[in-house]
This record gives structure tokens, C-alpha cells and sequence, in this order.
């Protein structure tokens, strides 16, 4: 990459991907439910950027550029990654309450 040129699409996809490689180590390697949940967090805003990036100005003149559907989906998966984070730490509040711990491999037992 070129320092003295102007911030393209091309690097904001490659941040977009950076952040979901991360994401998707971070949930593959992590023992810890919260831990796991940073993780999918990552993923989500690594696509966000990247519908947000397929979305820009610079891709307005090619045929199959999303437009404004870029920022609709970074929207709809932002309020998506809003209530997995609200209904994932009640579920790692009610597994802390049950076992003492948030390491999800120290679980042996499901219950409905």
C-alpha cells in the first residue's frame, strides 16, 4: 500500500477483514463466555464495515454497487448485535449463578 495515496475502498475492506480473521480466532480460541461474545462482536463489525465499505461512493459508478443497502444491513446488524449482547450476558449471568464460573468447558450438565 501506498502511504501517499487517499483512503480507498480497498482499505476498508481489509480492515473489515482484519476485524472478522480476529473475531473469528477470539471465538475459536477463547475459553471465556465473555470472551466468546467479544468475538462475535469483532465478526459483526468487521462485516459492518465492509457492507458499509461495498456501499461507498467510490463504488456508485459499477452496476452492482449496494448503494444505500451498505448502511441499511450495518444498521440492521447493529440492533441484531444489540440484543445478542442483552439476551448472551443474561445467559452468562444465569450460567455464573449456576456453575460459579464462566468458563464454558467447566459445564458437564444441560437442563431445559
Amino acid at each position: 500500500f501506498d502511504l501517499t495515496q487517499p483512503v480507498g475502498v480497498s482499505h476498508y475492506l481489509l480492515v473489515g477483514a482484519v476485524l472478522f480473521v480476529c473475531g473469528a480466532l477470539c471465538m475459536a480460541t477463547k475459553r471465556n463466555a465473555l470472551g466468546i461474545l467479544m468475538g462475535i462482536e469483532l465478526v459483526l463489525n468487521g462485516a459492518n464495515l465492509n457492507f458499509i465499505a461495498f456501499g461507498s461512493p467510490y463504488l456508485r459508478g459499477v452496476e452492482n454497487s449496494l448503494g444505500l443497502d451498505g448502511q441499511l444491513m450495518s444498521m440492521f446488524v447493529i440492533v441484531l448485535a444489540a440484543a445478542e449482547a442483552a439476551v448472551a450476558l443474561a445467559i452468562a449471568l444465569n450460567f455464573y449463578n449456576s456453575f460459579s464460573t464462566i468458563d464454558v468447558d467447566r459445564a458437564d450438565q444441560l437442563q431445559g
